[in-house]
């Protein structure tokens, strides 16, 4: 399989056959977009389809100086697409599930605004609801669209929370090229926020150990970014 930035550049260069490939290749990427928007009173298909649409023009739009991946360039343009169609249409509904999970997030947000003072980030919601960071973002986004995006405010807050998703994928994607017990190391130094010497015993490492390989880690990381 040919990847992206291969078959990018040769579509670029005005091969349709690459351009094809190129689609063929992220179907399942716009299906991963278009399936955060059920429960807007469209069947997936028709989401996919206009996903496509953002996939095409995300193909056209993209430059090679964004120094950035072509899937992490396209999702805010699919997601936008689509959010787009429903705008529209007129026909943005949230599912119970998406409404229920706002409820709770909004929740949280308040009980630890009253109680400690601050606004938790997405991923610390996440972490103590137990669901998925761009689940919430997708339900704060769907409880902000129907209360309305011309609100003053509103529509800033939404291309914030969508960069939140962004950010999540990234992520998401750079952790996936570390082994496992790399994962482990990072997700318990800087998504648990354990010290050296906690995450060394759990990992069965002396702290200096930790220290060794968390700078390799995070040296491996910044080349992959």
């Amino acid at each position: 399989m040919e990847n992206n930035l291969d078959l990018l550049l040769q579509a670029k260069n005005g091969d349709d056959h690459a351009k094809e490939k190129l689609i063929e290749q992220n179907l399942g990427l716009v299906w991963s977009v278009a399936r955060r928007f059920t429960g807007r009173g469209y069947d997936i298909e028709d989401l996919f389809q206009i996903g496509c649409i953002g996939l095409i023009k995300c193909i056209d739009k993209f430059s090679f100086e964004y120094d950035v991946k072509f899937s992490t360039y396209a999702v805010p343009l699919i997601q936008g697409e689509i959010r787009r169609f429903l705008r529209d249409s007129g026909a943005i509904k949230v599912s119970r599930s998406l409404k229920e999970m706002n409820m709770k997030v909004e929740q949280y947000r308040q009980k630890i605004k009253k109680e400690k003072g601050y606004e938790p980030e997405i991923t610390e919601i996440a972490a103590a609801l137990s669901f998925d960071a761009g689940d919430i973002v997708m339900a704060m986004e769907a409880s902000m669209e129907i209360e309305s995006l011309d609100t003053p405010g509103v529509l800033s807050k939404t291309e914030e929370y969508s960069q939140d998703i962004v950010d999540h994928i990234t992520l998401s994607q750079l952790l996936d090229r570390l082994d496992p017990d790399e994962q482990m190391l990072i997700r318990l130094r800087y998504f648990e926020d354990r010290t050296q010497t906690e995450t060394g015993k759990t990992l069965g490492l002396s702290q200096v150990q930790v220290s060794r390989k968390e700078k390799k880690i995070l040296e491996k990381l910044k080349e992959y970014v």
